[in-house]
């Protein structure tokens, strides 16, 4: 894995362009600024796919961009990080913003994949806007609740009467970031059959890990069902889990801190080591492949990193200028408000890639990220 690095914050004008983003302390009046036109459209109905450990914040979000910008109707919809991807990339559909809880699925999807119409790929450009930690949910009432914690979670989650959620990794970021946790975890315990202990035998095509001193290398099957009577549960979106755990019919979740803040659920929180979520952490010794040709010409590698969520407009949108309103106003005070309050801060600065290809009114609320 690149370590990352900030580009240093550029007062210069002539400055700015050479770096490609700038970034303005006076972000409120900068907002004002670039926010604050009213688009031409009337009635515009803004298309927001977007990840689903977004919904609570974005749902938010929204009541207070339509109050900001009522002839603009924001029409969201929330699927597993991959899936929001399937929708632009492989289903072709005009989708206007795309947010991911995993931003390297932009440039690995969207740039990489063209729509059939103009011949451009779907994205060349994104901008990170957040982190989170991944933890594990559960209730009073969960299967030994009353032992479990940071220090034996991997011993109570094995246990074949103890039901385990997690998000499909075909689909949803969090499910292969559960996957590359138990992977971590071998070392981090110093105990090197954790991931096996977790995941052997219980499904009826095989997620195998391959370890060396430099790389566990975790493979996922085309096909991912867990065997009957098996202690693991698979929905397609890590939110899905949730309802299964306030029900009773699991005892623990793998989710993201944020979202388990957000329904007010009991929380172990995960080793700095094993979260995903902090920046001076190396994670790059684990990494996921997904084994299967659901993308026509990209086979998915995923290797271990500090959790980025990603934001871009493809280049089908039919309500661009609208949708870097959006962006802008997530990125501005309102919408950094409306974050924190529902527990999911923003990067501050948000960090582009690619930025001289980033709309202009956005490249003011980013800084430039480069490996």
């Amino acid at each position: 894995m690149y370590k990352k690095r900030v580009l240093p914050i550029v007062l210069l004008a002539g400055l700015i362009v050479l770096s490609s983003c700038g970034y303005s302390k006076s972000t409120a009046d900068l907002t004002t600024q670039t926010v604050g036109r009213t688009p031409a459209a009337v009635g515009v109905p803004l298309s927001v796919f977007a990840a689903g450990s977004l919904i609570i914040p974005f749902d938010h979000l929204e009541k207070a961009f339509e109050s900001r910008y009522p002839n603009i109707d924001v029409q969201a919809e929330y699927h597993g990080s991959i899936q929001v991807m399937r929708h632009v990339t492989d289903l072709h559909e005009a989708v206007d913003v795309v947010a991911t809880a995993d931003a390297s699925l932009i440039p690995m999807l969207m740039y990489t994949t063209q729509n059939p119409q103009t011949g451009k790929p779907y994205a060349d450009w994104y901008i990170k806007f957040a982190s989170n930690h991944l933890a594990i949910a559960y209730q009073p009432q969960s299967m030994y609740a009353s032992e479990i914690n940071p220090d034996n979670w991997y011993e109570i989650l094995s246990r074949p009467d103890v039901k385990v959620g997690i998000a499909d990794p075909r689909f949803d970021a969090s499910g292969y970031r559960a996957l590359m946790v138990f992977a971590l975890a071998n070392n981090a315990y110093h105990q090197p059959d954790i991931f096996k202990k977790m995941f052997t035998g219980k499904f009826a095509y095989l997620i195998t890990i391959f370890q060396d001193e430099d790389l566990s290398t975790i493979t996922v099957p085309e096909i991912v069902d867990p065997k009957s009577g098996s202690n693991i549960v698979i929905r397609g979106a890590s939110i899905q889990l949730i309802a299964l755990l306030e029900s009773g019919d699991l005892d623990y979740a793998f989710e993201y801190e944020s979202v388990i803040r957000q329904h007010n659920l009991a929380m172990v929180h995960l080793p700095d080591v094993l979260n995903l979520g902090e920046v001076d952490i190396d994670y790059s010794k684990v990494q996921v492949n997904l084994d299967f040709r659901r993308f026509a010409s990209v086979q998915p590698v995923f290797r271990g990193e500090r959790i980025g969520y990603g934001i871009t407009i493809p280049s089908n949108a039919p309500h661009a200028q609208e949708a870097a309103l959006f962006i802008a106003f997530l990125l501005g005070p309102e919408g950094r408000a409306v974050m924190e309050a529902d527990y999911h801060p923003l990067f501050n600065p948000a960090l582009g890639i690619d930025c001289a290809n980033i709309p202009v009114e956005l490249q003011l609320l980013c800084t430039a990220e480069i490996p």
